[in-house]
């Protein structure tokens, strides 16, 4: 199972569970001046015919796309003195070799700059359309509170690292009058046009939640709205994008405030969610039948068909989104959430994802190449622990309903 939850291991990391790399840039950040004043070793150590140039022009290059402008023409200015006081100390400033070698140093180093502001300019203008992306992705995707109609509720949205363009995942939750409902979903594709997606699937759910009886009218309901996006946009900007989604919805028994014991399911074509009980034991709420994600009801129709099963107290209801099942490691073996889990017990919902998303850095080796979405929803333990029982055969909707 490799490192266990928690486990320490993968190298040095700071205080949220990422690696730290200071060694890396301290190296970094001393090679400039190593590399000038290697320049003047060897010319000191070598003949006259050998030249320190090349080490010279290299310096202000390594330093352009890592350090400040300052730090580059400084580094220049170094590099430019080394070689004149260097030809000045070998008694050869006036000879044409020097002056051609002392030229070079001085282009190179006006390169250097050119670089380093071309550098730096992108940076900026790639920080800054990420920072429009991630404030606009929260303000349609509020952290939920921590406790919702009764249940514990935690969430974790882990950006992709190494610079890689937001995505699309969401969860948003929910207490209606019909129970605590709840989306889970991916939408397929990345940056602005994947918010703006987001966006609409969220804002759909919030008025369907409300006013759908079931949680199969929600489910069409989010299938409309995206096939109107896709109505709305032509050309060359239609909207091509999809979204898998798992729906859930824990109800009240008999429209009390306690709850009736059981969890409904709809997955359009999304990663199953997790029940891990309050003994360690864990069950992957698979569905019955596949179905295509939202908004592809064009290729085929169907009924959506919610799926009941137990929901003890004590145990915690875990949604993901394929950036946890599909990170994967050096060697590339996926991590599997379930078989991590097994056998784990946590103290609420909150503890949970604190331990997967440093096990998932883990296995990463603290990188990963596509964003992920947590959410866990936690049943409060009773005095006297629920049974583990069979899935009952509950009615879509709900104790009682007919059919």
């Amino acid at each position: 199972m490799g490192h266990p939850l928690g486990a320490a291991g993968g190298g040095r990391r700071d205080g949220e569970g990422r690696p730290e790399y200071g060694g890396a840039r301290r190296f970094i950040r001393a090679l400039p001046p190593l590399v000038i004043a290697g320049g003047v070793v060897f010319d000191l150590a070598t003949p006259p015919a050998y030249t320190a140039s090349p080490l010279f022009s290299a310096a202000p290059l390594i330093a352009a796309p890592f350090f400040s402008t300052l730090t580059t023409l400084l580094t220049g200015i170094g590099a430019v003195l080394a070689s004149v006081g260097l030809h000045f100390y070998n008694g050869t400033a006036d000879e044409v070799p020097a002056l051609t070698e002392t030229l070079t140093v001085v282009t190179v180093s006006v390169l250097a700059l050119l670089i380093n502001r071309v550098v730096r300019r992108s940076g900026e203008r790639l920080a800054s359309a990420r920072v429009i992306a991630e404030t606009a992705q929260k303000a349609v995707l509020p952290t939920p509170a921590e406790r919702i109609g009764g249940l514990q509720c935690a969430a974790r949205y882990e950006a992709a690292q190494a610079d890689a363009f937001i995505g699309g995942d969401l969860f948003a939750v929910q207490d209606t009058p019909h129970g605590v409902r709840l989306v889970v979903g991916d939408v397929r594709g990345k940056g602005m046009d994947a918010v703006e997606a987001v966006a609409i699937v969220i804002g759909a759910f919030r008025e369907a939640a409300e006013q759908e009886r079931t949680l199969e009218g929600v489910a069409q309901r989010l299938e409309r709205a995206l096939a109107r996006e896709g109505t709305r946009r032509h050309g060359l900007d239609a909207f091509e994008g999809f979204t898998t989604a798992v729906l859930a919805e824990i109800p009240r028994a008999d429209g009390s405030g306690t709850f009736g014991g059981f969890v409904r399911v709809v997955n359009r074509g999304h990663p199953p969610p997790l029940m891990l009980h309050a003994d360690g034991g864990l069950e992957t709420l698979e569905p019955g039948e596949a179905a295509l994600p939202l908004g592809m009801g064009d290729l085929a129709a169907w009924p959506d068909r919610a799926e009941a099963r137990p929901f003890p107290p004590g145990a915690t209801l875990l949604f993901y989104t394929d950036g946890l099942s599909e990170a994967r490691n050096a060697q590339g073996v996926f991590y599997d959430p379930a078989a991590r889990l097994a056998g784990r017990i946590f103290p609420g919902p909150e503890e949970l994802l604190d331990a997967l998303v440093g096990d998932v850095r883990l296995h990463t080796g603290g990188g990963s190449t596509d964003d992920m979405a947590l959410l866990a929803l936690s049943r409060p333990a009773t005095g006297q622990p629920e049974r583990r029982r069979t899935m009952p055969v509950v009615p879509p909707g709900g104790p009682g309903h007919q059919a």
